[in-house]
């Protein structure tokens, strides 16, 4: 679904994604790790249209998407989460989920003056679509509450319940355990994997909570120093020796010997 070829983005000198090329293949559930200042969330943005590329090319099912924006990325079905949630603190969960779907019909003048009726089955079908969301993600007891009040880990869920408003087809997910209990994590993860195996969703996942990127994600990717250095499964990622290295400062044949 998602091709990145020879990508780079920097920073003045800095090269804070350096030459990345990966495959994101459709229906898969994509980890990618690696320590903190490897490029992931750079090439996040990157992809996402947040940032424009120093150079290198995304395409996205054969189409090239290269440096196109976040709202038209948005309607082709390219979303994104951030590792902070931006939720609409003073609006209730449920409307927060209302807002997201573009070019309602109550947002323009004319049609509000004159296909009221209309409006009104607008709305009636996006607050039926709200609750079956919620209801998906087991949080429908939360409709009412106001958004800033919830806790990280609903807050999160919340960003993931978004996404489910429109027709998405690849979600990137920024660290979506950071701050968010076991308890709501293990439920994110749940509602990951159903929407990836019932509604065919593909996902890229950053995270660093390696026993959730296990319990949801293959393949992983793992970056350092804004190139990809190694693909595969968690236990072909953990074995490799490079990888090691990346996060340790030295091979696993350094430490035994050392040993």
């Amino acid at each position: 679904m998602i091709v990145v070829e020879n990508l780079h983005r920097h920073f003045g000198g800095f090269r804070a994604v350096d030459g990345a090329s990966l495959r994101i293949e459709t229906g898969s559930i994509t980890g990618l790790i690696g320590p903190n200042g490897a490029g992931k969330t750079t090439l996040f943005n990157v992809i996402a249209g947040v940032l424009k590329p120093t150079s290198g090319k995304v395409t996205m099912a054969g189409e090239e998407i290269t440096g196109l924006p976040p709202h038209e990325l948005f309607h082709k079905g390219l979303l994104r989460t951030f590792q902070i949630a931006h939720e609409f603190s003073s609006m209730t969960v449920r409307e927060n989920l209302m807002m997201v779907p573009g070019a309602q019909r109550g947002e323009t003048l004319w049609e509000t003056w004159f296909n009221r009726r209309q409006i009104e089955a607008d709305e009636r079908a996006l607050l039926a679509k709200a609750d079956e969301v919620l209801e998906f993600l087991t949080i429908s007891h939360l409709r009412d509450e106001k958004a800033g009040n919830l806790s990280g880990g609903q807050k999160k869920l919340l960003e993931l319940g978004r996404t489910m408003m429109v027709d998405a087809k690849i979600v990137f997910l920024d660290e979506v355990g950071a701050g968010v209990n076991r308890t709501l994590l293990n439920t994110i993860g749940d509602a990951i994997l159903r929407l990836n195996k019932e509604r065919g969703y593909t996902f890229v996942v950053i995270e660093h909570d390696m026993d959730f990127i296990g319990k949801i994600c293959d393949p992983v990717i793992c970056m350092a120093e804004g190139k990809v250095l190694a693909e595969g499964t968690l236990a072909e990622i953990k074995a490799n020796e490079q990888v090691i290295e990346a996060y340790l400062g030295t091979g696993l044949k350094n430490k035994v010997a050392a040993g």
